[in-house]
């Protein structure tokens, strides 16, 4: 049978209709349709069908984009010779994001390395898929952007933008000692996100010890009290699990004849706060 060229006709239209993404592969489409003498009801379900899942793709990649979460980091790619327990149960319970529709919170624990970034960050991802909002942060960064807040009078404005996100994502949470406002604008956060959305805090240390982190106590009783006791607890030990993601020249293959050139990237929007 003969090759088919979709008509000029035809791929205006699509594009009008911001079908062009399917142009570059329909003449394929048609021709095995043909081959396999589909109807035309399968053939057209099979196209959008397709088309929704790119959609459904790219809308999940740019929001995990926008959420600041790591590309690499997503359950595809977890190294499952890893030598590191955890409750396999809880996990797949976690994975279901039932967590996120019940406004309950997940306390990932563990020694350094163990890969706690890594299943907060895929969790986020897979957030993502599933159409939630998502933002990820380090403590040290979340707490360095609320003291720049106030510097500039944002700060209103910013505890709503934390608030917004269906899972805020807070890594490495309780490393050191908080100051008087750093202690304030955790405990605000925690309230103001209690029961009305999710969080994911990862930490080295027990929640028994983020209490000391607190300058006021008061504050920190009634702040960890929150969180906690709203909390699936999910801890990871064993083996580094940063020593699997270590680069390998021999698994990288054969150096390029040239060196690489950095690619372009594209210009973020900057994120508008919500009020």
């Amino acid at each position: 049978m003969a090759s088919r060229t979709v008509s000029s006709q035809l791929a205006q239209a699509m594009k009008e209709l911001r079908l062009g993404q399917l142009l570059p592969t329909l003449d394929e489409r048609i021709a095995l349709a043909n081959k396999q003498e589909m109807p035309i009801e399968d053939f057209l379900l099979t196209l959008f069908t397709d088309e929704v899942e790119r959609r459904q793709g790219a809308s999940a990649a740019r929001r995990a984009d926008q959420a600041g979460l790591d590309p690499d980091m997503v359950f595809e790619r977890w190294d499952k010779r890893a030598k590191v327990t955890y409750d396999r149960r809880l996990m797949q319970q976690m994975m279901s994001l039932r967590f996120i529709e019940a406004q309950r919170n997940v306390i990932v624990l563990g020694p350094v390395g163990v890969g706690k970034t890594f299943v907060a960050n895929a969790l986020g991802h897979l957030a993502c898929r599933s159409g939630f909002t998502v933002r990820f942060s380090r403590a040290d960064a979340l707490l360095r952007a609320l003291r720049q807040s106030r510097l500039d009078n944002s700060r209103e404005a910013l505890i709503a933008d934390l608030c917004g996100p269906d899972l805020l994502i807070i890594d490495d949470f309780a490393l050191e000692p908080m100051n008087r406002e750093e202690s304030r604008d955790t405990y605000q956060l925690i309230l103001e996100r209690h029961a009305r959305s999710s969080t994911i805090i990862t930490s080295n240390r027990d929640t028994s010890d983020w209490l000391a982190c607190f300058d006021d106590p008061m504050l920190g009783q009634s702040a960890v009290d929150r969180f906690r006791n709203n909390a699936y607890d999910m801890v990871i030990d064993g083996e580094s699990y940063r020593a699997r993601l270590k680069p390998d020249a021999e698994a990288d293959g054969p150096p390029p004849s040239a060196p690489v050139v950095k690619q372009k990237t594209p210009i973020r929007k900057k994120r508008r706060p919500r009020h």
